[in-house]
């Protein structure tokens, strides 16, 4: 055989790769090119950038999602240990009180206790109660307003569209009762 097959059959690039390869030189380059080259960016610990229409930071030195909804996965996350005493919150009422007061059931029990050793518990626990009833309060007003102002409209297989309103008589007397509750309602708040 004639040496000028050998030549055709590699080229430089693949002899510079067998080069490397036994120089164990594994991220060497062999060929040298233009074209388009990503920019990257060295982002710290606490930097937000915005990358593909997306928000981004870096937290513990995890590369993480800003997304709207963060605010309401932090108020939802239950601690491992309570951030007062430090105990376990593995218990269902630990996590339960957590949710309202912002800590575990024994410091609840504790805090309670000194507010009943203060003379302020009846106040507290007023509160407490009446907090609940006015939110209860203005979700009912909430759903009796979208009850009302729900309008259903259909189209019917020939291309029609029925109303199906219900009498106006009907939602104003709703409206009627649910503000004689309310006036109740608040009557017992005060």
């Amino acid at each position: 055989m004639s040496e000028s097959y050998l030549k055709k059959e590699f080229k430089e690039s693949d002899i510079q790769r067998a080069r490397n390869l036994i120089n164990k030189d594994f991220t060497a380059k062999t060929k040298s090119s233009t074209g388009y080259q990503k920019a990257y960016a060295r982002h710290e610990e606490g930097d937000i950038w915005e990358e593909s229409g997306k928000k981004w930071t870096i937290k513990n030195g995890v590369r993480q999602n800003i997304t709207k909804l963060d605010a309401a996965k932090k108020a939802a996350r239950v601690p491992l240990a309570c951030p007062k005493c430090g105990g376990s919150m593995k218990h269902h009422l630990a996590k339960k009180m957590y949710k309202i007061h912002g800590f575990c059931f024994d410091c609840t029990i504790n805090y309670e206790a000194e507010l009943r050793k203060a003379g302020l518990y009846k106040k507290y626990e007023k509160n407490m109660i009446q907090g609940s009833m006015k939110s209860f309060a203005k979700d009912l007003t909430a759903w009796v307003q979208s009850f009302v102002d729900y309008n259903p409209t259909y189209v019917t297989e020939h291309g029609d569209i029925e109303d199906w309103n219900s009498n106006s008589s009907e939602k104003n007397k709703v409206l009627n009762n649910l503000k004689e509750y309310l006036e109740v309602l608040d009557k017992h708040l005060d």
